[in-house]
């Protein structure tokens, strides 16, 4: 019982637990991850998409 009034007092709170940085080095946008980049995922787009961006690193490699 002494839960439940806790409970009622205090509310419950889903947020974050424990003390974790936010930050630990994730890629925050899907546009860096490395399967869009290479259009790994499945998507038509993508796939062209990585194919100008590998057109254009290579642009001036001889």
């Amino acid at each position: 019982m002494d839960d439940f009034q806790n409970i009622l007092e205090n509310g419950i709170n889903f947020g974050r637990g424990g003390d974790k940085p936010k930050d630990n080095g994730k890629v925050k946008t899907k546009a860096k991850k490395k399967q869009y980049i290479t259009g790994a995922h499945g998507s038509g787009s993508a796939r062209q998409k990585a194919k100008y961006r590998e057109q254009r690193a290579n642009r001036h490699k001889k």
